[in-house]
């Protein structure tokens, strides 16, 4: 082995001595290249604030900002209407809603009202309906009580079920949709003769009614607020 020159010792150690202060001091970088965690920074897969306040629910999903797809109501609402807008707002705020299973449970909500009603079914009505329009629809079966009336009331279609109107106001978003349905519908005194309407003759029916709900609820379900009759 050759003799080492003391000089090239010296600073050997001296570098090693340098580069371990240097680690002590800065530290290392992590594996893949990251870098410390910064407690003054959002947490990796946090949302980042809004002005302050937590970002509303949707926007994440759907990047925030992000405006809707071009034909994302195609067949429900035209493109920059007011449903197009309110549905937009809705969606904005649950993610999750779907224009076709909404229309898929107001028809099926239209046909179980109707039944009940000319049933005087309060009890399910009072599943289906705010309880605004509960009180009214009470109003309308204790009257048929009163004067021993009876109604009988077939549906016999749902021709269609469009939606007219779309808004959110706070929390709470209401949806518009017209019915046009085809009815048999007649109110039979006590000795069961047709006082009104008849028990044979179909007759097409236009409605407007209105289905509100708490965006942001855990009750999914849309409740009947008001009805229109469309002449």
């Amino acid at each position: 082995m050759q003799n080492l020159d003391v000089s090239t010792v010296v600073f050997a150690v001296v570098a090693i001595f340098v580069i371990f202060k240097l680690r002590s001091v800065l530290g290392t970088r992590g594996r893949a290249g990251r870098r410390p965690l910064d407690p003054t920074s959002p947490a990796r897969g946090d949302p980042p604030a809004a002005n302050g306040n937590v970002i509303p629910i949707g926007a994440l999903a759907r990047g925030a900002g992000a405006p809707p797809p071009v034909d994302s109501w195609k067949g429900f609402a035209e493109k920059g209407s007011p449903v197009a807008t309110g549905l937009d707002a809705i969606l904005a705020a649950e993610p999750s809603f779907n224009a076709a299973d909404f229309l898929s449970g107001a028809r099926a909500a239209y046909e179980m009202i109707v039944v009940a009603f000319a049933a005087g079914d309060l009890v399910a009505l009072r599943r289906l309906l705010t309880p605004d329009a509960l009180a009214n629809f009470a109003t309308a079966i204790q009257a048929r009580k009163a004067a021993e009336q009876t109604m009988k009331t077939t549906l016999v279609s749902i021709d269609a079920a469009d939606l007219v109107d779309a808004r959110v106001v706070g929390a709470t978003a209401t949806l518009a949709v017209r019915f046009a349905a085809k009815l048999v519908s007649a109110t039979l005194d006590s000795a069961g003769a047709v006082v009104e309407g008849s028990t044979t003759t179909v007759v097409d029916h236009l409605d407007v009614w209105s289905f509100t709900r708490q965006l942001g609820a855990r009750d999914p379900n849309w409740q009947l607020s008001a009805t229109e009759t469309v002449h």
